[in-house]
């Protein structure tokens, strides 16, 4: 498995970080499956499987060993600290997006966070935010765009980014200039940061390699699909038709 193929625990990594963006949704994997059949969002199959391929290799050759030796050299306690500095970075994009969605509470919240672990959390090292009970969901322009009415449009696999759609295709360019790294003016400063968020995305992949069941390609892009459609409905699955009144059963089939 590579960062193209399974989640990664940031919740606010940018989309714009080679690789990085298809490392970011799929947190789920261990709960998808394949069936087999031709999945009617992924109209694009063939050019979709190419790109996957060459993401993988560069995956398996480069960004891995990398980010084992990452994971090596790193103590852990050092290793989520620069986690949640990541994490804390992104609250900006999650308050902007938040407050274009609607959903002031949620900005507030993510206010909060960015607020008191920049300042107790020694400039995000630490989240002092989440033990004092201030949590927030994770929004970004695709989504927003989504709770504009704006339909998905067909699964695309990105050279470099991986996995997105053609909605979260045309929302990457926000998500890159509502990120902080973006304006440090200092180029190696700023390239080190990116380089650092990659490996720390890429490493905490590490332990799901062996979540992914059958054919690799439809695994992954059903899983990010189904944690895309959870990310844009805040968590809501639908209706389940076993606990809704208009579920029929037979009370007979029940019978002794």
């Amino acid at each position: 498995m590579n960062a193209n193929e399974c989640g990664v625990l940031s919740k606010s990594a940018p989309k714009g970080v080679v690789v990085l963006a298809a490392a970011l949704a799929v947190s789920g994997c261990a709960s998808s499956g394949v069936n087999g059949e031709p999945n009617p969002a992924d109209p694009w199959e063939g050019f979709n499987r190419r790109v996957f391929a060459f993401n993988d290799v560069l995956d398996r050759y480069a960004l891995k060993p990398a980010a084992q030796g990452y994971r090596y050299i790193t103590p852990d306690p050092l290793e989520r600290g620069v986690s949640n500095f990541f994490d804390n970075l992104g609250e900006v994009r999650t308050v902007l997006n938040s407050l274009l969605q609607g959903k002031p509470a949620n900005a507030g919240n993510s206010s909060m966070r960015f607020l008191m672990n920049t300042t107790f959390g020694l400039g995000g090292l630490l989240d002092p935010a989440s033990h004092a009970g201030f949590t927030a969901d994770t929004e970004d322009f695709g989504q927003t765009l989504a709770a504009w009415g704006v339909g998905e449009g067909p699964y695309v696999v990105l050279p470099f980014l991986g996995p997105s759609t053609v909605r979260d295709t045309a929302a990457l360019p926000v998500d890159w200039y509502s990120y902080p790294l973006t304006y440090v003016e200092d180029d190696t400063v700023r390239y080190s940061l990116r380089g650092l968020e990659l490996l720390d995305a890429r490493a905490q992949l590490l332990d799901q390699e062996d979540l992914i069941r059958g054919d690799r390609y439809s695994f992954i892009r059903d899983a990010w699909l189904q944690r895309r459609m959870f990310e844009v409905n805040d968590g809501q699955l639908g209706e389940d038709n076993f606990i809704n009144d208009d579920f029929d059963y037979d009370e007979d089939a029940f019978a002794e």
